[in-house]
């Protein structure tokens, strides 16, 4: 297997720090869901919907150029962050998907193609719960 990328963040402070990478062209204030009024910084489940709801959508272009279909798609990714006790957590998905042009029993189609060849899919599969749904 070739390796095609590989990135490196750094964290200090877990979820009430911040996140950088290495040469410190990005970095970001990690505060805790609901605790920065702010609004300046960012937490683990919303860069984790980032990146998936980005993987995603270019595992769904794949798709729809090798079926050769035409239709802009646009997913979201809802992460949520649950307990059930202390130290006891976990995370869930729900991918939403559209492609411009496209009846939801196509769209469903091409969503579970791409949930098959999907990096994020393929780590997250047997791990947590991700639903996909037609928005």
């Amino acid at each position: 297997m070739a390796k095609q990328y590989e990135t490196t963040m750094i964290n200090e402070g877990g979820r009430n720090g911040f996140v950088y990478s290495p040469d410190q062209a990005k970095k970001y204030v990690i505060k805790s869901p609901g605790t920065d009024p702010s609004g300046k910084s960012t937490n683990p489940e919303q860069l984790f919907a980032a990146g998936y709801s980005s993987c995603f959508n270019s595992a769904l272009d794949v798709v729809l150029n090798q079926e050769h279909v035409k239709g802009e798609p646009t997913i979201k990714a809802t992460v949520s962050l649950y307990s059930d006790g202390p130290a006891n957590y976990y995370i869930g998905v729900d991918l939403f998907g559209h492609i411009e042009g496209l009846s939801e029993e196509e769209t469903m189609k091409y969503l579970k193609k791409a949930d098959e060849i999907c990096p994020y899919s393929k780590a997250t599969r047997g791990n947590i719960d991700v639903t996909i749904n037609v928005m």
